[in-house]
């Protein structure tokens, strides 16, 4: 199946879907898990016992929020990008109430109905914070921001950059270079290498919570361009890829079988055990973050860990 200039004109989504589905191996943009079934799966997926990710990273916030928002500067503006309910940011929200008069949010995502969860918690937590949200996919460019009031201190937190291979990671990380000022910071969030023995449940919970978060990708391709995926007939698969230090989510079709998308007028056939890789999750080294942050145009001034080193927070400067 190829993308033609008709399906490019549908929609950025059917593009990448042709696209994506018309490979060899097949597969799919993980952020088009984040409609509004997907949001709140995610957000249910970080309560979970076996998903260590957001829980630890919360505890090195709590621990060093201070430190965080003093080294990052004065008079600063947070952006956050992939905010979801911005339940992590609003610990250092409420260290910055303590620093300064106005405290600036800019909650970006591609999620609208995310975003109107950030803006209820933070509206209901610091109510004198004034919040600015913004629908956008940060990958595309980050216009505006450096026109943004202040200091901007970004946060791209959750090790949500483990999702783009390093070279992209490093692309991305050059263009929201190109959008700040210098003297800006980033709060780059990163999980760590571990054992696959911790790495697999976190990706593969006992609740299949995680499960259905990766079929919804299917449900909402059929629900935005009328295919017919069953997702009985797919299978989530959890794999830990120690060469490329990563976690793989695929989809893998339990048997042949036939899959209609009306608005690609194409018809996309599935072998039994054939996946769709729809996401990776990079674990990190120290020297493999060095390389993407100098790749990316910034250099770590500080970075500050859990007591495991499970998961590292680290501040980027412009």
């Amino acid at each position: 199946m190829k993308a033609d200039r008709a399906t490019v004109q549908i929609s950025p989504m059917a593009h990448d879907v042709a696209t994506g589905l018309g490979a060899t191996p097949k597969w799919l943009s993980a952020k088009y898990f984040y409609d509004a079934a997907g949001s709140a799966l995610f957000e249910e997926i970080t309560q979970l016992p076996e998903y260590y990710l957001t829980s630890t990273e919360c505890s090195i916030f709590h621990s060093h929020a201070r430190e965080m928002v003093r080294a990052a500067g004065e008079d600063l503006t947070v952006v956050e990008l992939g905010a979801g309910s911005a339940a992590k940011s609003i610990v250092l929200l409420r260290e910055l109430q303590r620093r300064q008069d106005t405290v600036r949010f800019i909650p970006i995502d591609v999620s609208e109905s995310a975003l109107d969860e950030a803006i209820a918690r933070v509206g209901e937590a610091l109510p004198g914070v004034v919040v600015t949200p913004a629908v956008m996919d940060y990958t595309e460019g980050l216009d505006g921001v450096g026109r943004a009031e202040g200091r901007k201190l970004v946060l791209y937190i959750g090790s949500s950059i483990g999702n783009f291979e390093p070279f992209q990671a490093g692309a991305l990380l050059r263009k929201l270079r190109a959008s700040l000022n210098s003297g800006d910071a980033v709060l780059l969030g990163t999980d760590m290498r571990k054992p696959e023995s911790v790495l697999i449940p976190a990706y593969d919970d006992a609740l299949g919570v995680t499960a259905a978060f990766n079929k919804n990708i299917l449900a909402h391709i059929n629900r935005e361009l009328g295919a017919d995926f069953d997702l009985d007939a797919f299978a989530h698969r959890a794999v830990w890829n120690s060469e490329q230090s990563r976690i793989e989510m695929h989809l893998e079709s339990l048997y042949d079988q036939v899959v209609n998308i009306t608005v690609l007028r194409r018809s996309v056939g599935f072998r039994k055990g054939e996946t769709i890789h729809t996401e990776n999750s990079y674990k990190f080294t120290m020297p493999m973050l060095e390389a993407i942050a100098d790749n990316g145009g910034f250099r770590i001034e500080r970075t500050w860990s859990d007591q495991r080193d499970w998961f590292t927070v680290h501040l980027l400067r412009a």
